[in-house]
């Protein structure tokens, strides 16, 4: 059967891939455009299967808040260079994942992937799949985390596409939530106040600081004196109440708040890449291996 440029574009239209990889789908499936759907599908799928092993630590953090503000996601979709994760095409892909989720509501991500990315369209985990096969790259969605609150607010503050903050706040607004969404980004602190860090946390550091003080010489009635400064000082870096302001370090985020009648419930920070192990390439090596090959 003859393959006509229209053929050809049609196949193109729908799956996004190349001229020649559409013209060869339609030939083997003797112009059949269905079927060489299905074949492309079945092949991004070993394509895929092949490429979920390599290590896929860059990408971008997507954010998506409800109208009213009351639900919000935070989702980290990654990829295995930056140069894919600026693409247009996979930045909307992580747009449109997010979206699904917050209207959603899945459990898992295993639950989210199974859901359609469009309305009565392929599923996100099968979009995936074409996306890796079209692209050549390890895709994955990694994470996310839902949020829904009845008496605060949602916002957020991104830099650049490898990080976002999501903070939900009581009687704030949006000016002061974006500020303490920027600061948690640049300050990264652990905790919100002293009272969420867990008496285990703390008496680990108290047994660290203690040590380092007994070395000094000091007698233990002094080491637990300086214990305690020690301690106030270490629960200011790790709570973002405690922490100097970024953008007026004569106060703290806490007394911001407080002049402000604000309260901090909880955030969300996720940066790309955080937690996986990236593999370290040697260029020389690198190119010694090529020549040797």
């Amino acid at each position: 059967m003859q393959i006509t440029a229209a053929m050809v574009k049609e196949l193109r239209e729908r799956t996004g891939s190349g001229m020649m990889e559409c013209k060869k789908a339609l030939q083997e499936a003797e112009g059949s455009i269905d079927t060489a759907i299905e074949n492309m599908r079945k092949s991004g799928l070993a394509s895929a299967d092949k490429k979920a092993g390599r290590v896929a630590a860059e990408g971008r953090i997507a954010v998506e808040i409800s109208e009213d503000g009351k639900k919000a996601v935070i989702l980290e979709v990654n990829c295995e260079t930056d140069f894919v994760s600026a693409g247009d095409e996979f930045m909307s892909f992580a747009t449109s994942v997010a979206k699904t989720a917050l209207a959603k509501q899945p459990k898992s991500v295993e639950e989210l992937v199974a859901l359609p990315l469009t309305e009565g369209g392929e599923t996100i985990e099968e979009v995936r799949q074409m996306m890796v096969a079209k692209i050549g790259e390890n895709i994955q969605v990694r994470r996310f985390e839902l949020l829904e609150t009845t008496n605060g607010t949602f916002g957020s503050y991104s830099h650049g596409l490898r990080m976002s903050v999501l903070v939900e706040m009581e009687n704030g607004n949006d000016e002061l939530i974006k500020d303490i969404a920027m600061h948690i980004a640049a300050s990264n602190p652990l905790y919100i106040s002293e009272a969420d860090v867990s008496p285990e946390v703390l008496e680990k550091e108290k047994e660290i600081l203690r040590a380092q003080a007994l070395e000094s010489g000091k007698p233990p009635e002094i080491v637990e004196k300086m214990l305690e400064g020690r301690i106030r000082k270490y629960l200011a870096e790790i709570t973002l109440v405690g922490q100097p302001f970024i953008k007026d370090p004569d106060k703290t985020v806490g007394e911001l708040l407080k002049e402000a009648g604000a309260t901090v419930v909880r955030f969300v920070r996720y940066e790309v890449g955080e937690g996986i192990e990236k593999k370290q390439e040697n260029f020389a090596d690198e190119v010694k291996a090529q020549l040797g090959a």
